[in-house]
């Protein structure tokens, strides 16, 4: 029987977990009884700089659960980075993990299914949403669409996956050897290039609370899941610039031809859409450049990804 530990990221999660981590207690036991897990096995929870009594109550249930353990950031890092401090720190306490939201929404009983498919010798087992009906309609489209560009843009993914997947501690070894400042873990755990099956999740609906994923922060992981592991959009505006090139060339013969023929009529309509038009792939060239150019300036500096205030564990060592 293998030790497990579920990794959840916590912001502003007081309405749910109390909730969530009774679920998660009597999926731990159903486990246990089964002889899936040891009895030992871990609730990992990561206050990502959460401003209501999210803290206190993993404090609280610290104490009455013996399963519970807490980490508790300085400050809110994001929702990647958060996941990415509880595995690192779980790593060394247990034999796999599983990464699941603190509003489980992701279906508890796919957990026994990535068990037997680690003990089928995969190391890594992605969740692979198969019914988003319980999503709002704008959310459901919008990671449709989201997954979709990624594939275009050669981001080695799993389709419909967002961040329900178990982890060996081998895989998290290995993982912790990727020393990037830009965490997007659907994209990274893909490259460590370990043994790996998928497993069928449904969503269910929130039991309260509110979603911290709103449109905006959906848009900035789709934008940096493509330009931490693509170089596609480059070459997009060059291949960009090259068919402005053409045009323009068309254009030229079109203004020579004009001036021969006499026909050449003065007018602005075709000058002022010309400059827009051509500005405006201007700066989106100028501006996907910067992305990248910021990216690089992160990267170099080389800060850490979060810093941990406090760490709540029943292990001995700690």
């Amino acid at each position: 029987m293998i030790r497990l530990a579920t990794i959840s990221p916590c912001y502003n999660e007081e309405e749910v977990l109390v909730s969530s981590i009774s679920r998660l207690t009597e999926l731990f036991e159903q486990m246990i009884a089964q002889k899936l897990i040891s009895a030992d096995s871990l609730m990992v929870f990561v206050n990502d700089g959460s401003c209501d009594r999210t803290w206190d109550i993993i404090c609280q249930h610290h104490v009455q659960n013996p399963r519970v353990c807490g980490i508790n950031l300085t400050r809110n890092c994001g929702h990647q980075n958060a996941i990415m401090a509880g595995m690192m720190t779980a790593r060394h306490w247990v034999d796999a993990v599983v990464t699941i939201d603190a509003d489980l929404q992701d279906d508890l009983q796919a957990i026994p299914q990535m068990i037997t498919s680690l003990e089928k010798g995969y190391e890594v087992v992605y969740g692979v949403k198969v019914s988003r009906t319980a999503d709002p309609l704008l959310k459901r489209y919008s990671a449709e669409a989201f997954y979709k560009l990624q594939y275009a843009m050669g981001v080695e993914s799993v389709f419909n996956h967002a961040d329900f997947r178990l982890l060996s501690r081998r895989a998290l070894d290995l993982l912790a050897e990727y020393g990037e400042s830009n965490i997007y873990l659907r994209g990274l755990i893909p490259l460590i290039g370990l043994p790996s099956t998928t497993v069928d999740d449904v969503i269910s609906e929130r039991v309260s609370g509110h979603s911290k994923y709103n449109l905006n922060r959906m848009a900035g992981l789709a934008l940096d899941g493509i330009t931490s592991f693509s170089v596609k959009p480059l070459y997009l505006v060059t291949y960009t610039g090259v068919l402005f090139l053409i045009i323009s060339l068309f254009i030229g013969i079109y203004v020579i031809h004009a001036l021969i023929a006499g026909t050449a009529v003065p007018g602005w309509a075709s000058l002022i859409l010309s400059i827009w038009l051509v500005g405006g792939f201007v700066l989106l060239g100028v501006g996907v450049t910067g992305i990248y150019i910021g990216k690089i300036y992160q990267e170099v500096k080389h800060r850490p990804l979060y810093h941990i205030k406090e760490v709540l564990s029943h292990e001995p060592a700690l």
